[in-house]
């Protein structure tokens, strides 16, 4: 089969998991052709430079420096119109210049034909607004299900029961069409064995706190800024990664802080095994992540400031 892998460039969530289902697939012979923007490409490109990568449109949306999001979501709600529409504009002049038996779409509304089978990503079925915008939330949902209707089969990954989950009322909110599958985690690092902790070590000694930083900007830099400043003075070592993928792999010291603007996931994996803490926001990979690896009691998490769904997370797992 040939397949196209089309990941939302929001932060490095969706794009890093995808990576196992890249993996299965090339593992089984198929031919995978990924698409992107931003960053989220970027990590693809890292991971599986041998594979073909087709540019997509790009969502071009900020947070705001302040608390207040309503601004945010007023000013992303056309244009998540306009991407939806280019997006789809864009899959359709595809599929008339070459030929894929599936497209699979991680939570890029507009990637949807009738003439090829398409599969939306989504651990967001039952979708959470912000408290001062919650009168819209009937409305945000089923404008959501219209979008992932369009699609022959929905993909939750997540585990199917209502109370042993990680998604919470997030994937499990609702009752939905018999098209949606929880097919559980999805983590990059599910393929590793334990001889990669000892054969990947780029560090000589081990990191007591990990930070994993993401998401977009201006929040990302402002949280490391915070980090910075919280760890400068520290007696133990301290490991920042920044989730910067097009910056050069230079390692940067500031007292005991130790920076890197990315890391391969062999190489990432052995310093978060061996981390008493581990800093991060409560994105949905990331909690994927580290439920796989048994390391969610060692989670210290931060959501992102007005992202709803980040901070559902972060008091769903708080609360277990």
């Amino acid at each position: 089969m040939k397949i196209l892998v089309a990941p939302l460039n929001w932060g490095l969530g969706h794009a890093s998991r995808c990576i196992p289902l890249i993996r299965q697939y090339i593992a089984s012979g198929d031919e995978v052709v990924l698409a992107g923007d931003g960053e989220s490409i970027m990590l693809l490109r890292r991971t599986f430079p041998e594979l073909r990568c087709i540019d997509l449109p790009s969502l071009e949306l900020r947070y705001t420096h302040n608390t207040g999001q309503r601004g945010f979501y007023l000013r992303a709600i056309p244009a998540l119109i306009r991407f939806t529409i280019a997006d789809h504009y864009y899959l359709r002049q595809l599929l008339n210049r070459e030929h894929f038996d599936k497209v699979i779409s991680d939570n890029r509304f507009g990637l949807f034909s009738r003439d090829v089978d398409c599969t939306y990503i989504t651990h967001q079925l039952y979708r959470i607004l912000p408290t001062r915008l919650r009168i819209f939330q009937p409305i945000a949902r089923a404008l959501h299900a219209c979008i992932y209707r369009r699609y022959k089969h929905v993909w939750v990954p997540d585990y199917a029961d209502c109370r042993h989950n990680l998604a919470g009322a997030l994937a499990h909110g609702g009752n939905y069409d018999q098209k949606v599958e929880y097919i559980g985690p999805l983590s990059r690092f599910e393929p590793f064995a334990e001889g990669v902790i000892e054969n990947n070590r780029i560090f000589e000694e081990s990191f007591s706190t990990v930070a994993v930083l993401s998401g977009l900007e201006p929040q990302r830099t402002l949280f490391e800024q915070a980090l910075i400043e919280r760890f400068r003075t520290a007696e133990h070592r301290i490991l920042i990664v920044r989730g910067k993928v097009g910056l050069p792999a230079t390692i940067t010291h500031l007292g005991t802080v130790t920076m890197v603007p990315h890391l391969p996931d062999e190489q990432l994996l052995p310093i978060l095994m061996q981390a008493d803490r581990i800093i991060a926001r409560s994105g949905y990979s990331t909690i994927m992540d580290l439920a796989v690896l048994n390391l969610l009691d060692k989670a210290e998490f931060y959501p992102t400031l007005g992202q709803s769904e980040q901070e559902y997370l972060f008091f769903w797992h708080k609360s277990e």
